[in-house]
């Protein structure tokens, strides 16, 4: 399961080190929250109907499940095992 405040400690995390670098960044979540898979990916690779669980200027978080031994999205936090930290474009408006 991912509460809620987990999601806002992530955003804060992101929103902190805008420039560094995807493999460095799923480290230090990792790090930072032992336990949460991370991965980092450009917010145009996720589905654009797959609602974010929550976002801000930096990134949209999305729940990922690993149920079933099989990693998926998903929008149900109480099933969510980890996280897709997707990284929006600081260059669009």
């Amino acid at each position: 399961m991912i509460e809620a405040a987990l999601l806002a400690k992530v955003m804060g995390q992101v929103s902190s080190r805008p420039q560094i670098a995807d493999d460095e960044l799923v480290r230090h979540l990792r790090a930072t929250f032992p336990g949460v898979h991370f991965s980092v990916c450009s917010d145009d690779d996720m589905p654009p109907k797959l609602p974010a669980a929550a976002g801000n200027d930096y990134c949209r978080l999305y729940y990922v499940d690993s149920g079933d031994h099989c990693l998926k999205l998903t929008t149900d936090a109480a099933a969510a095992t980890g996280l897709v930290v997707a990284l929006c474009d600081q260059d669009e408006p």
